[in-house]
């Protein structure tokens, strides 16, 4: 059985840094993209950043605009994980922060994505 388990949410003042982790098991990843989304109170679910397989033991990054430069995403394919390390962090960084994987190469639709964990909050404040 697949499961992605997010961890490392939490309550971080604004300017501050938070790591996200994400461990996955039950099957092999190592082809799989695995991103992280995020959902605020209200809006619909966004694409963060993923790291998609290309071959062999080549993996490409890729980042929303709007994170590129602050948060960073590192895949780790022999532990199956993937962390979002997040810095100055903003109130509108709220939200839940989930990953995912999908066989799919480089996408940033949640819809092409077909496993999910169950996500990790991320509360910024004064």
């Amino acid at each position: 059985q697949v499961q992605l388990v997010e961890s490392g949410g939490g309550l971080v003042h604004i300017g501050g840094s938070l790591k996200l982790s994400c461990a996955a098991s039950g099957g092999t990843f190592t082809t799989y993209t695995m991103g992280w989304f995020r959902q605020a109170p209200g809006k619909e679910r966004e694409f963060v950043a993923a790291v998609s397989w290309i071959a062999d033991t080549t993996y490409y990054s890729d980042y929303a605009n709007s994170f590129e430069g602050r948060f960073t995403v590192d895949r780790d394919s022999a532990k199956n994980t993937l962390d979002l390390q997040m810095r100055d962090l903003k109130p509108e960084d709220t939200a839940v922060y989930f990953c995912a994987a999908a066989r799919l190469r480089n996408t940033y639709r949640a819809s092409d994505y077909e496993y999910w964990g169950q996500g990790t909050q991320v509360t910024v404040s004064a």
